[in-house]
């Protein structure tokens, strides 16, 4: 049942939505009144999605139902245009629980890549703080800034073309965040570019990655280190037939934090 006591948020020409079809079936479209969407189960006129409110149930040609939702982040983070693997939301989520990132905070993160961690980190560090993001390749760049400007927070980021392990521009930032191969060669810098207790954190796929940069980690001059990966089960949960599903996402990565202190 749906209130009146407030007013119904509708679609407008040029939004975003997520037509939702089933858990597997989720598609992120821009909503243009000209265009026709196709599936597998019908096409979709965009024209007549224009003014419903969110949550509506729309028919495609095949009379299949689709629903209208309003994209999340977690939507846009899977759904962008990419040439590189992102970080999953799971490993996202422990980044900005360990790293303490919020509404203000100054984050140097690199490498760029498609601009995903960069999007997540800008949406929560938003509207006053910033997002320093340093990326070597410039085509990578280019696909960032369109998907930052299609997540709506382009203005929260700079993007730089440079390399971050020849060092860090930006000083007393809050927090360091990396996904890239050599993370070990960028502690020195980090550490300089922080604030006192502020935090590091890397991504790595593999361990050896891990250990140079905590040996490194030790080395300068950062405690309260900790290293953790995050496995996600999702269940298909039905009356009498509840199970895991058969599909699991276990290990992404490894996550490694550590603390600036005085040396």
């Amino acid at each position: 049942m749906v209130g009146d006591e407030f007013e119904l948020e509708t679609v407008e020409e040029g939004m975003d939505i997520l037509l939702y079809l089933d858990n597997r079936r989720k598609y992120l479209v821009k909503v243009k009144k000209d265009e026709v969407f196709h599936t597998h189960k019908g096409f979709i006129r965009l024209n007549t999605i224009i003014g419903k409110p969110y949550g509506a149930k729309i028919k495609s040609s095949m009379g299949v139902d689709f629903y209208v939702l309003k994209p999340t982040l977690k939507d846009y983070l899977l759904k962008l245009a990419r040439k590189t693997q992102i970080i999953y939301p799971k490993d996202m989520g422990l980044i900005l629980l360990h790293s303490n990132i919020k509404p203000g905070s100054r984050v140097v993160e690199g490498g760029t890549g498609s601009g995903a961690l960069a999007g997540m980190l800008a949406a929560y560090v938003k509207p006053d703080g910033k997002v320093y993001s340093y990326e070597t390749r410039e085509e990578f760049i280019k696909i960032a800034e369109k998907n930052l400007k299609r997540m709506g927070v382009l203005d929260f980021v700079l993007l730089k073309k440079a390399d971050l392990t020849q060092g860090i521009e930006e000083k007393d930032v809050d927090v360091v965040v990396l996904d890239m191969p050599t993370p070990w060669l960028v502690v020195s810098h980090a550490y300089k570019a922080l604030k006192n207790t502020g935090i590091f954190a890397s991504f790595s796929p593999t361990i050896e990655q891990v250990i140079k940069t905590v040996e490194t980690m030790k080395n300068v001059g950062f405690t309260d280190l900790e290293t953790v990966e995050c496995w996600v089960r999702k269940y298909q949960v039905e009356a009498g037939r509840t199970r895991p599903e058969t599909l699991t996402i276990a290990h992404t990565g490894y996550l490694t934090f550590g603390r600036k202190i005085l040396v």
